[in-house]
């Protein structure tokens, strides 16, 4: 099958709730407002308070107390609420996969470790209001989850290690496209926005100099995760160039800090979004 074909498979099975399409329908209104975005949210309690646990952590950094959904709306913006709203229904939505419990902590921690790792390079890089591309990095890599549904026997061979060969690589040479590809198609099926689909397509371009900046902060922060949490063997130089850094405005230095700013809120970040998670630890 093709990605658009796993993509098709999946939009059947990893079905978006009701209350997120209402939710979509009423930002892409221009006529709505803050109150009725924020009244259909409060209908799902566990949405609300999501989106406020999220709104109140250190992520934010929000001097003040977020005790309403409408002042998460004023203080952060609807676009950024919007994404908090895609988070939690994307993973509710991927609660009906058939994978066990080990895999899932596993594969939702990388998540969040390249969500926090886009985060904090983006501030880095001064990329305006970076705080938006945490769901660039949290949603980057759900075309795995899709193959792990639909053929988990090639998903095997797909993330079997080896530091001669780059996991995108292996992707496209044992399934014919990348997790990115498939990602990006399942995303389109949900009608999600192109300033999502198009960065999470370009995570794996061979010249990511000349990508926009959001396709550009996915690429070093999926390889940032991949070297500290999976091949941890191999140097950071071996997944990102000397010259990529330097025209970045980065160093070896920042991608340390990077890190340790992921270690330091993985857990917060990991209680709110995905609890289950916790037992790993």
């Amino acid at each position: 099958m093709t990605a658009l074909e796993y993509a098709q498979k999946a939009n059947d099975v990893f079905v978006l709730s009701d209350s997120f399409v209402r939710i979509k329908e009423l930002i892409d209104d221009e006529t709505s407002t803050i109150d009725d975005i924020a009244e259909v949210i409060m209908i799902d309690p566990a949405l609300a308070s999501t989106i406020l646990k999220l709104a109140n952590s250190s992520f934010f950094n929000y001097p003040g107390k977020i005790d309403t959904i409408s002042k998460a709306l004023l203080v952060l913006g609807i676009t950024e609420v919007y994404n908090l709203v895609i988070a939690y229904f994307t993973s509710d939505a991927f609660k009906a996969i058939d994978a066990d419990a080990d895999y899932l902590e596993r594969y939702w921690e990388a998540s969040v470790d390249a969500a926090l790792l886009i985060k904090y390079l983006g501030e880095v890089c001064k990329v305006p209001n970076a705080e938006r591309m945490f769901i660039l990095g949290l949603l980057h890599n759900l075309g795995e989850l899709v193959v792990k549904q639909f053929d988990s026997n090639k998903l095997d061979d797909c993330v079997a290690l080896s530091e001669a060969e780059k996991p995108w690589v292996a992707q496209q040479s044992i399934l014919g496209f990348t997790f990115a590809d498939c990602t990006a198609e399942l995303l389109k099926q949900w009608k999600l926005p192109f300033s999502l689909v198009e960065p999470i397509r370009g995570q794996d371009s061979d010249n990511i100099l000349s990508q926009p900046p959001e396709a550009k902060m996915l690429y070093l922060a999926k390889r940032v995760m991949l070297q500290n949490s999976f091949y941890n063997k191999t140097l950071i130089k071996d997944w990102i160039s000397d010259a990529e850094l330097q025209e970045l405005g980065l160093d070896n230095d920042i991608l340390k800090a990077a890190n340790s700013y992921c270690d330091m809120e993985r857990l917060s970040i990991l209680s709110i979004l995905k609890p289950t998670a916790m037992i790993i630890y």
